[in-house]
C-alpha cells in the first residue's frame, strides 16, 4: 500500500523513503533496488579523491533505467568540484549535498532544473539551507550510523519542521538518524516530516557494495556497541571539519584509542595498522 505525503507527491515515488547516498556503499545497484521498490535511491558521490571513470560514471551505469538521485559529501565535492557536472549530466531525480557549505554548487543544480536536498544537523545550517534555495531539508539527528553531529533525532525534526513552516512552507522535511523500520517511518511523519532518509538498514542489505562479514556484524550488534567519536577519521588521516564526527560499532581499535585522538594522530604505526585492517 502507498503512503501519500508532500515527498511522495513532489518526487513521484510510491513511499516517502530516500536511501542515502553513503560514500563506497551506496551504489548504482542498491539506488537502483530502493526506487525500483517505491522509494528513490541516492548513489553516494564518491570520495574527494575519486576519478569520477572510476566510480561516479560506473555506479550510475549499474542504475541501469532506474530514476535515481545523487549525493556528496559537500566539502569533499569543493576539492573535486567537476564531479557534479558529471553527475548532473545524468540527470539525477535529486542531488543531495551535506556536510559542509553547499552555496557554490546550490546555483548550478537548480539550473539544471534539479530539486535540491540539504542534510543539516541544527537549526542553523536548515536556516542556511533554506536561505541557498534548498527544496528538501534533511534533519539528521545524532542516532545516525556514520558521520554527524550531537542534536538527537526526536527534538530536531520537530524543531526543523517548525522553523520551515515559518521561513519557508513550500520545503520539505525529511528525518534521519535512527529510522530503521515504519516505526521510525510512523515517527518521523507524527513528527511532522514529509518521509524519511535511511542509511545503515540499506548499508546491509544484499545490493550494498559492503563486504558480506560487515554486513553480519552490523546485523548480530546493537546501538549500545557503538561509538561516537573523530577517532575513525583520524586513523585515516582523512580528517572531518568540525562539527563532524563518526558514529561506527566499537572494537579493538576504539578500545585502545578512544579518548585518546590527539596522541593517534602522532602514531604513524597505529595509524598504519587501521588503515591495513580497514582495507580488508
Amino acid at each position: 500500500m502507498a503512503l501519500r505525503t508532500r515527498l511522495t507527491e513532489r518526487l513521484g515515488i510510491r513511499h516517502p523513503i530516500l536511501s542515502a547516498p553513503m560514500g563506497g556503499t551506496a551504489g548504482g545497484a542498491l539506488a537502483a533496488a530502493v526506487s525500483g521498490a517505491g522509494g528513490l535511491g541516492l548513489i553516494g558521490g564518491g570520495g574527494a579523491l575519486n576519478d569520477p571513470d572510476t566510480w561516479l560514471l560506473p555506479q550510475f551505469a549499474a542504475a541501469g533505467n532506474q530514476r535515481v538521485g545523487c549525493g556528496f559529501i559537500t566539502w569533499g565535492l569543493a576539492k573535486r568540484p567537476g564531479n557534479l557536472a558529471v553527475a548532473l549530466a545524468r540527470s539525477p531525480a535529486v542531488m543531495m549535498f551535506s556536510f559542509g557549505d553547499a552555496s557554490p554548487f546550490i546555483p548550478q543544480v537548480k539550473d539544471a532544473g534539479i530539486p535540491v536536498i540539504c542534510q543539516v544537523q541544527n537549526l542553523a545550517m536548515a536556516r542556511s539551507a533554506l536561505a541557498l534555495g534548498a527544496d528538501i531539508i534533511v534533519a539528521q539527528g545524532a542516532e545516525a550510523g556514520g558521520h554527524g553531529a550531537r542534536r538527537g533525532t526526536l527534538p530536531l525534526v520537530p524543531a526543523v519542521v517548525d522553523l520551515v513552516r515559518e521561513v519557508r512552507s513550500d520545503a520539505l522535511v525529511v528525518a534521519a538518524g535512527g529510522i530503521a523500520d515504519g516505526r521510525g517511518l510512523a515517527a518521523a511523519l507524527m513528527l511532522g516530516a514529509d518521509g524519511v532518509l535511511m542509511g545503515t538498514r540499506f548499508h546491509v542489505s544484499e545490493e550494498s557494495l559492503v563486504g558480506e562479514t560487515a554486513k553480519a556484524q552490523l546485523v548480530a550488534t546493537g546501538g549500545d556497541e557503538t561509538v561516537r567519536s573523530t577517532l575513525f577519521d583520524v586513523g585515516r588521516d582523512f580528517p572531518w571539519p568540525h562539527p563532524f564526527t563518526g558514529r561506527a560499532l566499537a572494537n579493538r581499535f576504539t578500545e585502545t584509542w578512544y579518548g585518546h585522538e590527539m596522541a593517534l594522530a602522532e602514531d604513524a604505526d597505529a595509524k598504519a595498522d587501521y588503515k591495513a585492517a580497514n582495507a580488508r
